[in-house]
């Protein structure tokens, strides 16, 4: 009765807007009052699990990142997925989207970052040639999450650490879902482009008119032109940039490097690249870029803390296995199960951001899984497709909020787009990836990771 309470102040606090680590503190302090835990040496447990190797490689590839943003990776991205035969079907410019979201979001590690900047650069390119403003805004939300499901990720770095396992085994675990889920992105764009769903189809001109910036207007006009004349010199410079995923993952599995030092490389291969080739990178925009990797470590970090501590005080009553007895009481089928787990990663994600879902759900949701006979490896793959489709579920759905703010599209019209997204794109990619365990673990099979 404690804990439950305890997790229904976590939720109900976090709804209201707390800050997620002091949700967490607030829900650890209500179990340690009840219970009578030494608050001491849950601090030190926290700190001794946080005091690891593994997560340098969170500051490291989120400055990498933030330098490859900075370099103009994402006109560059664009500019070589355009002039490729994608761009010339009907529907290709979504497609576009869809694919320059999956790997931008693997070099930057962020889905923000990713919706952020390439929904500014192609948002009045797919107004150009007649896409709804509505599908617009939906589709940019749905693809920036692809960034948790491609390698290297972040998420299955930080799942990695919280369930013990090869981070190289979880981030080879969400390749297969994550294609899978960029090939029903685009088939869905391409039918949902025909019919016309998301609004009224505008041009960029008629779009800045009613908002008196007629200018803007033509300067995103001619940055498309320019861009698609240039495609072919823009892939050639896009090339170094993403290299880099490439260099990371290629020299972690042919096991000249362990994550962290790839991690490392990441950021030596990163600044010459910017300041050397796309002359782009200067002392101020580094500045920036180690601010942006701090703020970003430290809020990570100081979420692991208090998290560490409540996932150590659920453990220690058993939460686990009390929601493993609720959930075996409503039915004992192994399907029904795992479609209520899946629902409730669903609405947490809903509720909470990528890292805080990952650190919490793990501990708690992986003795169930094992119970039930699912792989740690197959775990990871199914926590990251509900924790993406979590981001852009209505009414929470964060990602769908900043999206149309990049974009200036209106939410009301982007719900109708978003949910055909989920069930004809994201639905079947979570059923798929939970029931048929061969999807994520082929390739860490394959590599002798299981």
């Amino acid at each position: 009765m404690l804990v439950a309470s305890a997790l229904l102040i976590l939720i109900v606090i976090m709804v209201i807007g707390v800050p997620v680590p002091l949700a967490f503190l607030v829900s650890s302090v209500v179990i340690c009052l009840g219970t009578g835990a030494d608050p001491q040496m849950l601090l030190i447990n926290g700190y001794n699990k946080i005091n690891s190797v593994l997560l340098l490689t969170i500051p490291l590839f989120v400055l990498a990142g933030s330098l490859i943003n900075n370099g103009g990776l994402g006109e560059k991205l664009v500019g070589a997925v355009e002039r490729s035969k994608l761009g010339r079907m009907k529907g290709g410019l979504g497609i576009v989207t869809v694919v320059s979201c999956a790997v931008f979001g693997a070099v930057s590690g962020s889905s923000s970052a990713t919706v952020s900047c390439i929904g500014s650069i192609m948002a009045p390119r797919l107004r150009a040639t007649g896409y709804p403003d509505g599908l617009i805004g939906a589709l940019v939300a749905s693809s920036g999450v692809l960034g948790i499901l491609i390698p290297p990720s972040m998420l299955m770095i930080l799942f990695a650490w919280a369930s013990n396992t090869s981070v190289l085994g979880c981030f080879l675990a969400t390749v297969v879902p994550g294609i899978m889920l960029v090939i029903l992105l685009s088939i869905v764009n391409v039918v949902l482009y025909g019919r016309g769903v998301g609004g009224e189809r505008v041009s960029v001109t008629d779009t800045i008119i009613e908002n008196a910036q007629r200018q803007e207007a033509e300067k995103a006009q001619k940055a498309a032109e320019k861009s698609l004349k240039k495609g072919r010199k823009s892939g050639e410079s896009a090339i170094p940039a993403l290299m880099m995923p490439v260099i990371i993952l290629g020299s972690i599995y042919c096991g000249f490097l362990t994550a962290t030092e790839a991690a490392a490389l990441s950021v030596v291969y990163a600044i010459p690249i910017g300041i050397f080739y796309y002359k782009k990178i200067n002392m101020e925009s580094y500045r920036v870029a180690m601010i942006e990797a701090g703020k970003t470590s430290g809020v990570i970090m100081a979420m692991m803390l208090t998290v560490q501590i409540l996932s150590r005080l659920y453990m220690t009553e058993n939460l686990p296995d009390l929601i493993l007895g609720l959930l075996t009481s409503i039915s004992s089928n192994r399907i029904v199960i795992l479609l209520m787990i899946n629902l409730f990663m669903v609405i947490m994600g809903m509720l909470m951001d990528d890292c805080s879902n990952t650190i919490l759900l793990t501990p708690i949701l992986l003795p169930i899984m094992t119970a039930l006979g699912v792989s740690p490896f197959h775990f990871a793959a199914i926590l990251g497709v509900n924790i993406g489709m979590g981001n852009i579920t209505p009414p929470t759905a964060p990602l769908l909020y900043l999206s149309a703010r990049i974009t200036g599209s209106q939410v009301k019209n982007e719900l109708k787009p978003t949910v055909l997204l989920i069930l004809f794109a994201w639905l079947p990619t979570l059923l798929v990836t939970t029931y048929w365990p061969t999807l994520a673990e082929f390739l860490p099979r394959l590599m002798g990771y299981m």
